[in-house]
């Protein structure tokens, strides 16, 4: 403000712009709120209001994007929203969290301000700043139009044309001098709005946290799958051309010979490694949940499961690698631990998506009493799921049958055509 040349910049226009859209906006909320408090009280009296009323402790998220957008008007710089995502899916989810969260009581407060004590003082300020330098500037043309006198701002007549030019010129200096007292009204108020509006030093933390850890695990799934492919493309490949030269060159041995002993030896072992890697290739990321997604994997898995599991997966379309990787590994644990411990005769999973939430249940008819303390890997599975914000839950109860469920919060990548059940 002390600049040279500020009272000719754009930033007093832009504070004139942003308490004169402030105060306009500051009255109809008041208004607004008004109606609303008298109607919900009203209705409070046959109870339908006392929700309503409830609900008001949450206009002031409704409002504060406003004010925040406001703030850029000012000066340009963007206001970070406070506020958490909710870790599941759903209007209870996401009241519970912002009934907890701070900066809904930080933004109700300020919207409360905003109605009824800061647009009074917006409107007159930025009135003051802005007619008395127009009236005294319109003076000389409004008396040349008029032919005889103009009234200047209802309190003064004027008749000399030299008197109203002298008012005009009295008008620029007016208005020049009225730019600081705007603009440091529209920064304090800007400061009030963010001191308020913006996230503190925690909530900022908090926000890093989860950007940092949504960038951990995409960054985990991409090596995984970097890891995969080298051992798939590289590593395989070799062992598959070193069994087959093996194999030719058993055909140039003589029949029963030594050399013939050793090289079918030596081919076995090829085999047996190539194996190996198969299935390690499988445990850490296979190539089927890449190439067609989490129902075809599932269907994999139980296909390799010795206890027979029927799959129904009917789900909308492909989801976040990180959560189709969390939601297929559930499922192989699922199943390992059904093989190595509940004596079970059949398993079942199914899964299926609805509003943002994807279930899988993993069933078995074996004899429960599943421990996730016992070491079985369920501890670790949990943890695994929620790194993608998801839970798992288990019901094993002595004596069977075991229900293990996990939700994870997502959203389908893109639509695929329904898929048809499948059995194993």
């Amino acid at each position: 403000m002390l600049r040279p040349g500020f009272a000719c910049s754009a930033l007093p226009w832009r504070a004139a712009g942003y308490l004169l859209v402030s105060g306009v906006t500051g009255a109809l909320l008041c208004a607004g709120l008004l109606v609303a408090v008298v109607v919900f009280g009203a209705l409070a009296v046959v109870l339908v209001g006392l929700p309503l009323l409830a609900a008001l402790g949450l206009v002031g998220v409704a409002y504060a994007p406003w004010e925040r957008g406001l703030l850029r008007l000012l000066d340009g710089a963007r206001v970070a929203n406070p506020h958490q995502v909710p870790a599941r899916p759903g209007l209870p989810a996401w009241l519970r969290l912002r009934y907890r969260e701070q900066a809904t009581w930080r933004e109700l407060g300020f919207t409360v301000l905003a109605a009824f004590l800061l647009w009074p003082v917006d409107l007159i300020v930025v009135g003051g700043a802005l007619v008395v330098p127009a009236y005294l500037l319109g003076a000389l043309p409004l008396l040349l139009a008029d032919g005889e006198q103009v009234n200047v701002l209802k309190v003064w007549v004027v008749h000399s044309p030299a008197v109203a030019g002298a008012l005009g010129v009295a008008g620029l200096a007016a208005a020049a001098l009225c730019a600081y007292p705007l603009t440091a009204v529209a920064a304090g108020r800007a400061a009030l709005a963010r001191l308020l509006l913006s996230p503190t030093g925690q909530e900022v933390r908090i926000g890093e946290l989860v950007s940092s850890r949504a960038r951990l695990v995409d960054a985990f799934e991409a090596e995984r799958r970097r890891i995969e492919r080298d051992l798939h493309d590289g590593a395989q490949q070799r062992l598959v051309a070193l069994s087959m030269a093996l194999g030719l060159a058993r055909l140039d041995a003589p029949a029963g010979s030594a050399l013939a002993t050793q090289l079918a030896a030596a081919q076995r072992e090829a085999g047996a490694a190539l194996a190996e890697l198969r299935e390690l290739i499988n445990g850490i990321h296979p190539q089927v949940l890449t190439d067609r997604g989490l129902p075809d994997a599932c269907a994999d898995a139980a296909d390799r499961s010795p206890v027979p599991v029927e799959v129904r997966l009917d789900l909308p379309g492909r989801f976040a690698p990180a959560v189709e990787s969390a939601g297929y590994f559930a499922v192989c644990e699922a199943l390992a631990n059904i093989a190595r411990h509940s004596g079970a005769e059949s398993a079942r999973i199914e899964g299926r998506y609805a509003d943002g939430l994807l279930t899988i249940d993993v069933w078995d008819d074996g004899g429960g009493g599943a421990d996730p303390a016992g070491g079985t890997g369920l501890t670790g599975l949990a943890d695994r799921v929620s790194v993608v914000d998801g839970a798992l839950t288990l019901n094993s109860p002595p004596g069977g049958p075991t229900l293990l469920r996990v939700e994870i919060p997502c959203t389908p990548l893109s639509p695929t055509p329904p898929r048809p059940n499948r059995c194993a």
